[in-house]
């Protein structure tokens, strides 16, 4: 036992406080692996623990952080060893069980996923939650039967995490893609990982018809609220949204005119509880179907020590594509 740096909230007296300090590995809570970790990342969800801008963080004190990825260190779990690569995604860590921004996580076997063939720990965080939430949200259109040849799809968010993550791999599976973002200094690096159209969000944030011009076969939407009604009420007959996401809002001001009108299906999507088996085949898609150029084009590092600025940042938009996290 010893201890190890780790970024910790604490209740305050205004609210609550995120710090960089030691802690004892003794205080590590229940579960049948050990990990070592090398790599995290930030999400919109690690922004809300750390700032307290949402009652993400349920008990305290709590290490934040709800994606790791290292490699174990002890286990009395079936399926891993020591020394296995292994990458952890949701199940409420950084929120009711102490997560990833440390040097050691312990956690219950069956919320672990091996790492795929030819996927490194720094990769697999630049995808993180944000990119693999994507590919929950692309397979779901592809089980749903919207191919490339339905038409184009719409990514809102497109500069976020999610949306950065969807672009790339709809382009790379043949989609015509159209990037929906605030951020219009932002167009050649959505052009440069598979954006074919950029469209401004006014377009869609603000409140709209129940049916407008049918405009694309379908989408994957993160903001929710206005824009994911406009959305809907802009999708061709028969299509598809995958929802994954409520960075405008988690109301839906909209009718049944695209559902019983145009048969238009809203596929929500969840990636914390989502199953083992899911994990694994969204994990090795990823692994095969995203560019790997195009990840390392929306990725920026950092120390632990930039994590509490990360968190603040993301949730003011002051952040584009993906951040990777190295923890020593």
């Amino acid at each position: 036992m010893g201890t190890f740096s780790a970024i910790v909230v604490t209740k305050a007296e205004t609210g609550t406080e995120a710090r960089l300090g030691s802690f004892d590995e003794a205080d590590l809570m229940e579960g049948d692996v050990t990990v070592r970790v090398t790599h995290s990342t930030v999400n919109y969800k690690d922004g809300l623990a750390i700032t307290g801008k949402a009652p993400v963080v349920r008990r305290f004190p709590m290490i934040p952080g709800i994606d790791l990825a290292g490699t174990v260190e002890t286990s009395s779990h079936p399926d891993f060893k020591a020394g296995d690569a292994v990458i952890l995604n949701g199940w409420g860590t950084g929120e009711t069980h102490l997560g990833a921004y440390a040097g050691k996580s312990r956690v219950k076997g069956d919320w672990l996923v091996p790492m795929p063939d030819g996927l490194s720990a720094a990769e697999a965080m630049a995808i993180g939650t944000a990119g693999y939430t994507a590919m929950l949200c692309v397979m779901a259109l592809e089980r749903h039967g919207i191919t490339p040849e339905r038409g184009p799809m719409i990514v809102t968010g497109a500069a976020g995490g999610v949306g950065s993550v969807a672009t790339a791999l709809l382009a790379r599976l043949g989609y015509h893609v159209i990037a929906s973002t605030g951020r219009p200094q932002e167009a050649d690096y959505l052009k440069g990982i598979g954006a074919a159209e950029i469209i401004d969000r006014a377009e869609l944030s603000a409140p709209g018809r129940p049916l407008g011009k049918e405009r694309w076969a379908g989408g994957i939407d993160s903001v929710g609220s206005h824009t994911l009604a406009n959305v809907l009420a802009q999708t061709r007959y028969g299509g598809a949204v995958a929802a994954c996401g409520l960075a405008q809002g988690m109301d839906l001001p909209t009718s049944v005119a695209p559902f019983i009108l145009r048969g238009v299906s809203l596929l929500g999507v969840d990636s914390v509880m989502a199953p083992k088996a899911l994990r694994i085949e969204a994990w090795s898609r990823l692994a095969r179907d995203l560019d790997r150029e195009r990840l390392a084009a929306m990725t920026s590092t950092i120390p632990l020590e930039g994590v509490i600025e990360a968190g603040k940042a993301i949730l003011e938009g002051r952040i584009r594509g993906r951040v990777v996290v190295t923890i020593a």
